[in-house]
């Protein structure tokens, strides 16, 4: 059986807008091109994979079966292309690292002295990103590398992505402050009723219901900020336990407190992204392996 790799972009293509028209255009063909595509695909396979319903179309139950399998191929092809193409170019001047503003800025330091030991040559950005951005500016090729919130994350991607494990929230309150005061079986209730101070990153990436327990909430954009909301006092905030155990934040006036019904943190997972790219893969494990250290040494001096 022969069918083509842009017969299965067209078939998963129109299957994720359920649109011939819409399609077209993120294709940049023809709506009636398209619709042969898809239709000589149809007499290949011998089965229906759309139901034409006026202006739009809806899967059929083998068209669904059919769409995991053709958007795995599409994936892989995208793949082999970057990775092709990139075998043809020498290793890279400047790098760009986007990253998540809930992301400890002693991971990010830690990152830029492995970098200066490994390619002392190299010029490395850092910019704020959110998830939605970090991956169109991967696409792109604006960006080299993203450290992303692996919540809610796809397991197919047309690009590199390495779990990196998991960093531990905690409400963080003044040291010393009122809250700090409360006890371990009154903390939730008083959180519950205390301004809480939340990082809009999170907001925009879907976890309001898992990251929000007080009904009087204000989202900021900048972690720095939250921290200095903390130390006057103003209200709480579930921030990295890095803060708690990194030396960089010891001199921060705000401290974790624990709840008798929490026994552990909240638990949010990190991704590392990238392109598939002969240029980036050596780049790629100096950071896997700082970051791996970094959580490593969290995790030590906690047990300590």
């Amino acid at each position: 059986m022969n069918f083509s790799i842009e017969q299965l972009l067209a078939f998963v293509t129109v299957y994720e807008q359920l649109s011939f028209s819409k399609a077209a255009l993120k294709l940049n063909k023809h709506r009636t091109t398209v619709g042969q595509v898809i239709s000589n695909l149809e007499d290949h396979l011998a089965v229906n994979l759309f139901e034409r319903v006026g202006r739009s179309v809806e899967p059929t139950e083998d068209g669904h079966l059919l769409y995991h399998y053709a958007k795995q191929m599409t994936e892989q092809a995208r793949t082999f292309n970057k990775v092709a193409s990139s075998l043809s170019y020498g290793g890279l001047e400047n790098i760009t690292i986007a990253y998540s503003s809930m992301v400890p800025q002693g991971v990010l330091v830690d990152i830029r002295k492995r970098l200066k030991q490994d390619f002392p040559m190299m010029r490395v950005n850092f910019v704020i990103r959110n998830k939605k951005e970090i991956k169109a500016g991967l696409q792109s090729g604006e960006l080299h590398f993203g450290l992303v919130n692996a919540h809610h994350s796809r397991a197919m991607h047309s690009f590199d992505s390495t779990f990196l494990g998991h960093f531990e929230f905690y409400p963080f309150v003044q040291k010393a402050g009122e809250l700090s005061q409360i006890g371990k079986d009154d903390v939730l209730v008083a959180l519950r009723n205390s301004k809480q101070f939340v990082l809009k990153s999170l907001v925009d990436e879907g976890m309001a219901e898992k990251i929000i327990v007080s009904s009087d909430y204000e989202e900021i954009d900048q972690l720095s900020l939250i921290i200095r909301m903390l130390e006057e006092g103003l209200g709480w905030a579930l921030l990295p336990k890095a803060f708690f155990t990194d030396s960089e934040f010891s001199t921060h006036l705000i401290e974790p407190i624990h709840s008798a019904q929490m026994v552990e943190g909240f638990k949010f997972g990190f991704a590392l992204w990238c392109p598939h790219s002969k240029q980036v893969s050596a780049i790629k494990g100096s950071l896997v392996s700082v970051i791996k250290e970094y959580r490593d040494q969290l995790i030590g001096s906690v047990k300590r």
